[in-house]
């Protein structure tokens, strides 16, 4: 078989209630959801982290986001950056002969040219290299060059970079990682989006505004799959979409972002099901049959770079340390029961394991429960400055100083869920399974000792 064509489409702070077809119209997503209907829908997919660039880390490299030196969103102190030393999906395919592009949000490293998606394996790029950006007034970047706003809307302006890209590519296969920033905020829609909610009064305002940026979303995956069919492509390419962490939560009153989830347990952020488990859409005509076994594959974002690779009929390095696994079996329809330990863990500025972590094995996860001083960044006002002013970066440098202090409190008492018998995370086991508990705690406290070990050498490098 020829190789594929791979379309991976990221998006940021999805949800699987954020879908028309699970929120019972809520939202308006009519084409997602017709792409739901023509492909494999997984049930069981988990991000690496509940946060935006550890997860992407993952995803590119097959690794615990801990590794690879990716552990928190703060490009002003370069705590998001890929260590130099990893190696991308993009190299790999890159080196296989693929065109190899990367459209939209990157995140992996904001402010130093060795960071950027052109020297990670990525032939071609334009992106922004931060965190979270306008969605009018745009700076972005590719290779050398910085093009400002045009007066569209930047979901608008990723979707044509994309068709153009498509429209160049030769025959050779290419690997495109498309990855939307929306829904994340700034909250910000096109009026005529706006206009389909605004007299809905079961939503907040940021509602409105949210399912209005997804309803523009929607339309934006529904041109580019238009063109995949308009230019003979759609037999031999598989299109991947899938979202980078949980749909984000809090506010009041109409600033209040709270909305439907289909009743997981939590939200961005946290390690419990709603932070983690998040959306993914598989199809490929030529190569995959329609398959209900989404339903039970338990499928995590380190596992998306050793499946498409073998997908691709490509060898990774032998060198290389994956802690994912092909998943290429179970994608066609056959039976796996394979369900590898997996682990979470994520708060600001250095891991720490007595909070808001997680571990999964089989049915049973335990958590430790999230806590709102590990989501404290004393110093978000650089955030506008990242956004709006990288240049100040650019030319200065990250910020090296200490991290700034944050008050922790005592560590709550771990939870324990059977998510076969709770998957909602509703019936807490901690005090009935102690040795459960016991062993599970000590496999998370491993865990973490192994991957910290490789992100203390990547900080030394």
């Amino acid at each position: 078989m020829t190789r594929p064509n791979i379309i991976h489409i990221l998006v940021d702070d999805l949800g699987y209630g954020d879908f028309g077809c699970f929120n019972n119209g809520l939202s308006e997503t009519p084409f997602l959801d017709q792409f739901i209907q023509e492909s494999t829908c997984l049930s069981q997919h988990y991000t690496s982290s509940p946060v935006c660039n550890p997860s992407r880390a993952s995803l590119l490299t097959g690794r615990y986001p801990q590794r690879t030196g990716s552990i928190d969103t703060l490009e002003w102190r370069g705590l998001e950056r890929l260590d130099l030393n990893e190696v991308t999906i993009a190299d790999i395919l890159q080196g296989a002969g693929y065109r190899t592009g990367l459209i939209g949000k990157w995140h992996l490293g904001a402010f130093d040219p060795r960071y950027k998606p052109e020297n990670r394996g990525f032939s071609e790029a334009i992106c922004f290299r931060g965190g979270m950006h306008d969605y009018y007034d745009w700076r972005l970047e590719s290779s050398d060059r910085v093009y400002r706003a045009d007066g569209r809307y930047l979901t608008d302006y990723w979707t044509d970079e994309a068709i153009d890209f498509l429209k160049r590519s030769p025959k050779d296969p290419f690997y495109l990682h498309l990855t939307y920033n929306a829904p994340h905020t700034p909250l910000q829609a096109p009026e005529e989006d706006l206009a389909v909610f605004r007299d809905r009064n079961d939503l907040s305002a940021a509602v409105k505004t949210l399912y209005a940026m997804i309803r523009r979303l929607d339309r934006n995956v529904g041109r580019l799959l238009e063109q995949v069919e308009k230019l003979g492509l759609h037999e031999n390419t598989l299109i991947v979409f899938s979202s980078d962490n949980g749909p984000q939560f809090g506010g009041k009153g109409d600033d209040c972002l709270d909305r439907f989830n289909c009743q997981l347990h939590g939200s961005k952020g946290s390690t419990y099901e709603g932070g983690i488990r998040v959306p993914a859409i598989v199809r490929w005509p030529a190569g995959l049959q329609q398959s209900k076994a989404g339903d039970s594959t338990f499928f995590h974002m380190c596992d998306w770079l050793p499946t498409l690779l073998s997908m691709a009929g490509i060898e990774a390095p032998a060198h290389l340390k994956f802690d994912g696994v092909d998943q290429s079996r179970a994608l066609r329809g056959e039976f796996s029961d394979y369900t590898p330990q997996r682990c979470w863990q994520w708060n600001r500025y250095d891991p720490l394991i007595e909070y808001n972590a997680a571990i999964r094995d089989g049915d049973w996860k335990l958590v430790r429960p999230f806590v709102p001083e590990a989501f404290e960044v004393p110093d978000i006002k650089w955030l506008d400055v990242s956004m709006y002013n990288p240049e100040h970066f650019i030319e200065n440098g990250i910020i090296t100083d200490p991290a700034p202090e944050v008050a922790m409190p005592q560590p709550p008492p771990v939870e324990l869920y059977n998510l076969k018998e709770d998957p909602l995370e509703q019936n807490n086991l901690a005090f009935y399974r102690p040795q459960r508990v016991k062993k599970m705690e000590s496999e998370l406290q491993a865990w973490f000792e192994d991957v910290c070990e490789d992100l203390a050498k990547t900080r030394r490098d």
